[in-house]
Parts: C-alpha cells; sequence; structure tokens
C-alpha cells in the first residue's frame, strides 16, 4: 500500500466525504518488541535508535506488503488495520500474512542489530482480532485519524497476551484463515477485560 495512504484517508473525510467516521469490517493487528525496558538499559541511545529505526523500517514495508494500513506507531509498538482505506474480503488472511512477515523481519534484520551489540535476538508479540470498527477523526482540538471499537481492544489484549515470538489471533481470525494456521495450535487465553 502506498505510503501516502493515509493523506488520502484524511482528503477523503474531510474533502470527499465530510464525514468523521465509518464503520468499517476490519482486521486489526498490534506488534510490540519484547524486552524494550531491558535492551533500553543495555543498549546505548544511539544504538536503540538504531534497532527502532530498523523495526520502524520492517514493519511498515510488511504491513504495505499485504494492503494494511500502519495506523500508529507508539513507542515499541505499531497498530495497523486491514481493509481500509482498500478493500480485501480476505482481510484476516492479508492480517495473518503481514505478522508472518514481521515476525521474519525481526529475526533477519533485528537479530544482526542486536547481534553486532553483543546480546541476543529480539522477538515480538503480535495479536489480530477481526470485527467491526468505527474509523474516523477523533477529538476536537487534536484530530487524530484511527479505529476503535472492541476488535481495537481485543488485537491489544491478544498481543499483550502473546509469548514472545508469537502471533496470537482470536477465534474470529482463526475462523477466516484456518488453512492458513493449519501448523498452529489453539488454546483457551484469558484476555483482560474480555
Amino acid at each position: 500500500m502506498n505510503p501516502n495512504t493515509c493523506t488520502v484517508c484524511e482528503m477523503m473525510f474531510t474533502r470527499g466525504m465530510k464525514a468523521t467516521k465509518v464503520t468499517i469490517d476490519a482486521s486489526v493487528m498490534f506488534v510490540d518488541l519484547r524486552c524494550y525496558t531491558g535492551l533500553t538499559q543495555s543498549l546505548s541511545q544511539e544504538s536503540m535508535a538504531t534497532l527502532l529505526g530498523t523495526f520502524y523500517d520492517e514493519f511498515p514495508s510488511a504491513i504495505w506488503a499485504h494492503d494494511g494500513l500502519l495506523n500508529k506507531t507508539i513507542g515499541d509498538a505499531v497498530m495497523a488495520v486491514f481493509n481500509f482505506p482498500i478493500r480485501h474480503v480476505d482481510h484476516a488472511h492479508n492480517a495473518v500474512l503481514a505478522a508472518r512477515e514481521i515476525q521474519q523481519r525481526c529475526v533477519d534484520r533485528g537479530a544482526a542489530v542486536l547481534r553486532s551489540h553483543g546480546l541476543s535476538r529480539a522477538a515480538l508479540g503480535i495479536g489480530i482480532d477481526y470485527g467491526t470498527a468505527s474509523f474516523g477523526e477523533f477529538g476536537h482540538s487534536q484530530r487524530d485519524l484511527t479505529a476503535i471499537g472492541t476488535v481495537v481492544n481485543m488485537a491489544a489484549r491478544a498481543q499483550g497476551a502473546s509469548a514472545a515470538g508469537e502471533i496470537l489471533v482470536t477465534r474470529a481470525v482463526y475462523d477466516r484463515t484456518q488453512p492458513d494456521l493449519a501448523a498452529s495450535r489453539s488454546g483457551r487465553y484469558s484476555l483482560n477485560g474480555f
């Protein structure tokens, strides 16, 4: 997906649609760099900036390659939305593919940066959910173009419950991507608030 899509989204809302928000079917993904606090204590600020720069280069590329929208970077984490503004019937599949690509890029590029500083490899926790979201501009003086709703909260909780190196998908994602997850394991998770 073109990195300028956010600009296109903003123009759609403010000029084209004259709307502040729309309801969409979406897959939402959260990705978090594990051991971030420990890394900040082990690496110099310059090395940490290099590591984050590597991840911030890799995450968007994998998300855009599968027609996702990189919605937010939050410290050592990112939030992506699939199925807006580019529509895909199989957007849950795209989210899973993007998550796998992000994991692989983390192993390939992130580990190299860490090894160059004498540290072991980095790991990511990833959570994905599928559902209905409200996407648009929220706030009055400080407008934020983002998605909100249970799907966002559930994806964030799934990411929080995922182990380092794990992609944790909800039942809604699993039901839509079962063939892609044939080699995976399933289990019951208690997610905070759900």
